[in-house]
Parts: structure tokens; sequence; C-alpha cells
């Protein structure tokens, strides 16, 4: 069964608008056995349209497009479709009383220009749009290919070997209330497809190449039980993400969940959590279940670590309180960090953060206490001390420690960083005093 997506609009591609339909189209079929194998994106313009939708067509049972179906003239996707699947477009009586209704809902004039909202192409099946005026498209050609072709170009898992093109509006919530209520209830009773699971393992504080020796003999024994593994690292953290592919639901999640449950006891320390959990849901929880307290300290990162800790419900249990030290004065004042310490080192540096970190442990009485001061840019860099030099300390029972970072020139990169480090750090400074 292939699949592919196909998003247009000149403002994905300038970089102004981000498609994040694609993502959340995927997410959602592969739920249905269904997976994804290309998405692409196209301007508004006739011919890449056409050119794309003849490039899709010879090689996927289902095309998902999304975008360009406004009233406005710069909206010419309709007219294309047309064109391509050899019809014309009518008004559709339903269509157009929906659309009346949504502006009447509203004590609103329905613009003649919206009436075009209410025109589709003769041979589609229109899509209801509960929170909008464009309707979806569904789109059906039975697929006649000889035998040898089926085999090379289709991998069919159709009852009755259709091909689908589906057209929805690019506005997020529109696309996904048509997807949920019509599109993949419809497309479970068309495509009979295997059920495939997908599990995302979060690890922190570990290396790729170093977690891929303590977990060898695992992984090889995932492949031996014809599960895949992907290695997706990214900044603190690398995502494992394992595949299995099944006729049973219940019978396959339970093949991925043994595998997970295996791997918790093989890196307790660096296992946290799987997917769909953020590293401040999974440090809350730790903080939580310990019993433990925190409070932070900011400095370049400006209260964006406790945005995040304070964004989980329940953080009340684990997190007193935050000083936003941006000021040296503010240093002095709150965490009794000494001005012979800010002369001598520079309010970025070791003494300087450690000593922030005791100074707000000792104020607030927790179990622990982070603290983060850096550059976070774009100006105020030096040669010894460049834009995106960080300095984070993390202050326990036991002891109080610190690490350097040099994240790069972006301000927003370098807060957003800091925090994921930090969270990191916290969190490995607990298993250390576990």
């Amino acid at each position: 069964m292939k699949a592919e997506i196909i998003t247009i609009g000149d403002e994905i591609l300038i970089g102004q608008v981000t498609d994040s339909n694609s993502g959340w189209i995927g997410r959602n079929l592969i739920k249905i056995g269904i997976q994804i194998g290309r998405i692409t994106t196209v301007s508004d313009e006739k011919k890449e349209i056409l050119d794309c939708l003849n490039d899709a067509s010879a090689r996927a049972n289902l095309i998902l497009v999304t975008g360009g179906l406004g009233p406005t003239k710069d909206d010419i996707t309709k007219q294309t479709i047309c064109e391509f699947f050899e019809t014309k477009l009518i008004v559709n009586g339903k269509i157009l009383e929906h659309v009346k209704s949504l502006f009447a809902s509203r004590n609103l004039k329905m613009p003649e220009i919206n009436i075009k909202q209410a025109e589709i192409p003769e041979k589609c099946k229109p899509i209801t749009n509960n929170f909008g005026t464009a309707p979806g498209m569904w789109f059906e050609k039975q697929i006649n290919i000889p035998a040898v072709e089926k085999k090379t170009n289709f991998d069919l898992a159709t009852k009755n070997q259709k091909q689908i093109f589906i057209f929805m509006p690019g506005v997020p919530y529109e696309m996904e209330a048509m997807m949920e209520n019509e599109i993949i209830p419809r497309l479970k009773t068309i495509f009979d497809t295997p059920y495939i699971v997908q599990k995302t393992i979060l690890t922190q504080g570990i290396g790729e190449s170093m977690l891929m020796e303590m977990i060898a003999q695992w992984e090889e024994d995932l492949y031996k039980k014809e599960m895949k593994l992907a290695y997706l690292p990214s900044f603190g953290t690398v995502r494992l993400r394992i595949t299995l592919t099944g006729k049973n639901l219940i019978d396959t999640e339970q093949k991925v969940q043994l595998k997970i449950e295996e791997l918790k006891k093989i890196i307790p320390k660096y296992f946290a959590g799987t997917e769909g959990e953020k590293p401040e849901e999974i440090i809350g929880k730790l903080l939580s279940e310990r019993k433990l307290t925190l409070s932070i300290a900011e400095s370049c990162t400006g209260g964006y670590l406790s945005h995040l800790i304070t964004s989980i419900p329940g953080s009340s249990q684990y997190f007193l309180g935050s000083v936003i030290s941006y000021s040296n004065n503010i240093k002095t004042l709150e965490l009794g960090v000494s001005e012979i310490a800010l002369q001598n080192n520079g309010a970025v540096s070791k003494e300087v953060v450690e000593l922030m970190a005791m100074g707000l442990k000792d104020k607030f009485k927790t179990d622990y206490a982070i603290a983060i001061s850096g550059i976070a840019g774009p100006s105020g860099g030096t040669i010894e001390k460049p834009v995106g030099t960080v300095w984070i300390a993390v202050a326990g029972p036991e002891r109080v420690f610190s690490r350097v970072y040099l994240f790069g020139k972006s301000r927003e990169k370098n807060i957003r960083q800091s925090s994921a480090m930090a969270i990191n750090l916290l969190r490995g400074e607990i298993f250390k005093g576990a």
C-alpha cells in the first residue's frame, strides 16, 4: 500500500508557513496501517500541480492533497483538478446552503465571492467541512494495470483495487476534522492493510554511539523478531523508534511493549520515557515520585525553564519557585553571589553559576536547584566567551556541579537548548543520588 501527500502553496515554499499538515496526516494514517512514501510541496501554479498529480498517480494508491481551495483568484487548484480528471465545475446546492449557514450563524452577509466555494468538480464526492467554507473532494479511479506492472509499480492492498485522490483545505483544524470524521473511517473500509505499531522511546544523558554499544544485543534480537529500529538523535536526547507490522493489533502492541520493558532494564539511568512525553513531564514525574523539590535561578533564559516546569499540571507539588536574576545586582541581593566573584570571573562563569545554584537552594530550602547564566546573543560575546556560551549548575543534597556549553548564535535556540540541557543534567544527578 503506497500513499503520498501533496501540499500546495507558495507560502510553504518561501517559509512563511510551516507545513504541519503532512506530519499530522502521517501520524494518523500509520495508526490504520497506511504508510506515507513521499511528501511533496508544490507552488500555486497549474503546470506544477498537474505534474505533481501525474507523478504521484504513477506511484501511489492513495494521494492526499492539502491547500489551494480558497475562493480568491490565486487559488487555482479546483480548475486544475478539473483538467486533471477531465471534468467541469458545478455548483453543489448542499454545499452552497452550508456556506450560507456559516455566515448566517455569525450574523454576517455572505460575500458573492464565497459562492465559488460551492463549486466542485462534477466527478468528485464532496467532503463536509464543518469548520470552514471550502469543502473537501474525494475522487476514485479504477486501476487497470497489467499484472506485471501491478507488481512493480503498485503494492495494492484494496478490496476494490481503487486509486483514491483526496483534496482538503490547508487550514489545519479544518483538515484534521475532515480526516477524523469522514476520511479515515472511509479509508478503513476500502484499504485492507496490516497493523503497524510504532513506539518511540526517549533517552537522555547518553550519546548515540555509546547507546548503540549498550543495546547491541537487544537490537539484534529486535531484528530476529522482524522489528525495525531507528535512531533519532537531537540535542541532549536520542530517540529510538521501534516499528512492527502484524495482523493482530493487540498481539503486535504486546510484542513491542515487551521489548520496551526489556530496554528499561538495560539502560535504567538513560531511559527517560516514551513517545508523547516531554522532558519537563518526565522530570516532573521523577521529582513527584521521589517527593523531591526544585527551585530555579535563571539569567539568560529569562524564565523559560520555569515556564516549562510549570506548564505541567501538578508541578506545584515539587516546584517551589524561581528567581530571574537577569542583572548582577539581583544575583548579589537575592542569591548571595559576592561582588568579588562577579568582578573576578564575570556573570557567565563556573564560579558564579555554582554560587547562584547554592544560594537559591539555601534560600528556598529545596532538594535541588538549577542555575543558568550565559550569553544568549545575538550580541554581547567576547573572544573568551562568544555568543552561545552558557554555564548550567545543579545543586543537590550532596554536591554542586556545573557544565559549560557553546550552543551557537541563535538567541531563541540558546534559550531553548539551555533549558533542555538543564532538565537533562538534573535528571542525571537525581539518578546518581538514588
